[in-house]
């Protein structure tokens, strides 16, 4: 396995490339609520798409980004110490553009390499069975693999993104419909089962639906089947939506931690200066129009 080794003050530092997957979960416990994708990510049938790249001080894993395969852009889970960070991002996991996450206090690390769009916080949310409390039911029923088709249509989703049968069937889905349609829904982004946590997500209502709780009860029956299996629940919300951060804390979630879910276009590279020169040519062409 080809190393990096860095002089520092006070260890050395070496970063590499691995696929120890015992390593990367000791490292990911630490803070299991914000790892969750991560851990999820370990498991067997996903494990082959994602790559690691860590550093070490000494004996201890200090630094940890995953690089979750497929089309870019897609996401990179960035956690640890900065100057572990910036060299694993130098050496190791390198992808020309890709979505970031990151705690904000590890942000200069992230922007030494990467250009970042833009966004609010992300607030990461969780809940175990102990703290859980079920919302009222209005009618909600569980979604199959052959609804695959209703979902896409709430969600409109294009052909690039489509949500496969496949994915219905390996995650955990509810709906409400309205008249026989499909008007609300809220499923999984990930489960990690031998880890024993998942993400709930995808969680949509039609907007001449809203405000009556939909996304609350769909939200809750899809939170209470994971904790059947695992002994974590999470999820993300934007931080300047306070309706979604209000329902989630009536079911029992609370906050853990804020964090930067953002995309970034790697300094330097073609991709990131093309794009930045797309993204000045139309800020032209809205001053021009104007």
């Amino acid at each position: 396995m080809a190393t990096v080794a860095l002089d520092r003050a006070a260890a050395k530092l070496v970063v590499e490339a691995t696929t120890d997957h015992a390593v990367i979960r000791r490292f990911l416990e630490r803070d299991r609520i914000y790892a969750a994708y991560a851990l999820a990510d370990l498991e067997d049938r996903v494990a082959g798409r994602a790559r690691w790249g860590i550093a070490r001080a000494g004996n201890e894993v200090v630094a940890l980004v995953l690089e979750y395969g497929g089309p870019a852009p897609q996401p990179l889970f960035i956690a640890g110490r900065d100057d572990g960070i910036g060299e694993i991002l130098r050496d190791v996991i390198k992808p020309s553009i890709a979505y970031l996450s990151y705690l904000p206090p590890t942000e200069a690390a992230v922007a030494s390499r990467y250009r970042i769009e833009p966004g609010p916080p992300m607030v990461r949310m969780w809940v175990d069975r102990s703290t859980f409390r079920p919302a009222e039911d209005p009618g909600v029923e569980t979604l199959s693999p052959s609804d695959a088709g209703e979902l896409n249509r709430l969600y409109r989703l294009g052909f690039g993104s489509w949500l496969a049968p496949q994915s219905i069937a390996e995650g955990i889905y509810y709906g409400i419909r309205v008249n026989g349609r499909l008007v609300a829904a809220a499923g999984t982004h990930v489960i990690g089962r031998s880890a024993r946590i998942a993400v709930v997500g995808n969680v949509l209502t039609q907007p001449e639906f809203r405000g009556r709780g939909y996304a609350q009860a769909t939200t809750a029956a899809v939170t209470a089947r994971l904790l059947e299996f695992c002994d974590h629940v999470v999820l993300n919300v934007r931080s300047d939506n306070p309706p979604a951060l209000n329902a989630y804390r009536k079911l029992g979630y609370v906050e853990h931690v804020r964090f930067e879910e953002r995309l970034g276009h790697r300094i330097g590279s073609l991709w990131a200066d093309l794009a930045g020169a797309l993204r000045r040519f139309a800020r032209s062409r809205e001053r021009n129009d104007r």
